[in-house]
């Protein structure tokens, strides 16, 4: 019986070779602080394709400099950045996975110099800056950077684009009621909280085709925050705008303290994939086959992000087929010692 983990599963015009998924993980590594991919890059990537993960996500690539979570991290702002995303797709390409990035801008969380842009001028904790309240101007002006930042994305080759509107980064500023205390159309009720990710969604959509995800923090650790309930009802209304998957994590919009345990986000992806009828990403401390192949088998989610255990072993896809017993090809210049 071939195990559920090594499956192919497709989304729209993308079959990926098996459910195992690279989560997106800021790697710090743009030296000049231009944004620009760099030859560790193109290493680390390429390297787990090698290893045989399905699909693998650059680190989150920021839409606008000011939107850097920090400035060592990859950029999306400009055309000088396609070169360089590019070879990362290509490089992985050739080795058989497919290739997504994570389209992001920090809001509050930014690490950068001057000022920074949130829905509501709330710093994040006593340590970061005041944000300024985003203007209408501001607005626009982002959701058309998303676009480009897709446009560019699609030029580079990815086959996947994933929105970040998870872990307290600007999207999912606009979605919380939390960070959100807007009296206009982008906050107060919980529709309203959704135009900014309506709007970005929209825009991207007129420049790419290709199967959407949007990673989504689905509990926020505050009796004040969104809820579970609230989480299904922004994935319905995702998948009436033709997103493809939801990414489930959880925590980051306010300081709080995570009992995290292995898989321990694994039910968030299984409620909103019940209930909203969309596909879902788990993640979060998945780190054994079998755990992984349970979640697929048993239908809790369509694909598994793995992160650190990745970091850790860059031919965890290899481990995993030898535990369960699955049948992995190995590349050809590996043969004699994969088997």
């Amino acid at each position: 019986m071939t195990a559920a983990l090594f499956t192919p599963h497709t989304i729209k015009n993308v079959t990926f070779p098996n459910r195992i998924v690279m989560s997106p993980m800021c790697m710090y590594s743009c030296e000049a602080r231009d944004g620009k991919a760099t030859r560790f890059h193109y290493t680390h990537y390429t390297s787990r394709a090698v290893g045989k993960v399905g699909l693998i996500f650059t680190e989150a690539a920021a839409i606008t400099m000011q939107g850097r979570i920090s400035p060592e991290d990859l950029g999306i702002w400009s055309d000088d950045h396609i070169e360089g995303l590019s070879n990362i797709v290509n490089l992985s390409q050739e080795q058989g996975a497919k290739v997504g990035i994570q389209l992001a801008h920090a809001g509050r969380k930014a690490k950068v110099d001057g000022p920074i842009l949130a829905p509501s001028p709330l710093p994040f904790d006593d340590k970061m800056k005041t944000p300024e309240e985003m203007t209408k101007d501001h607005i626009h002006d982002t959701i058309t950077a998303f676009r480009e930042g897709a446009r560019r994305a699609k030029e580079a080759g990815f086959d996947v684009i994933e929105l970040h509107a998870a872990h307290g980064y600007l999207i999912n500023e606009f979605l919380s009621p939390l960070t959100n205390k807007r009296d206009d159309k982008y906050g107060g009720s919980r529709e309203n909280r959704y135009n900014f990710l309506k709007e970005t969604i929209e825009s991207v959509k007129e420049v790419w085709d290709g199967p959407l995800f949007v990673r989504v923090s689905a509990d926020e650790y505050h009796e004040e925050g969104n809820t579970i309930d609230d989480f299904i009802y922004f994935a319905s209304e995702m998948k009436n705008q033709g997103v493809n998957l939801i990414d489930c994590s959880t925590g980051g919009v306010i300081p709080a303290k995570i009992d995290a345990y292995p898989g321990y986000q694994v039910t968030h992806a299984e409620r909103i994939r019940g209930e909203a009828n969309i596909a879902t990403g788990a993640v979060g401390l998945i780190t054994h086959p079998l755990q992984a192949e349970e979640i697929i088998q048993n239908e809790r989610a369509d694909l598994v992000f793995l992160a650190r255990e990745l970091l850790r072993n860059p031919y965890w896809p290899r481990t995993a087929a030898v535990e369960l017993g699955a049948e992995l090809k190995a590349p050809k210049q590996y043969e004699r010692g994969w088997n």
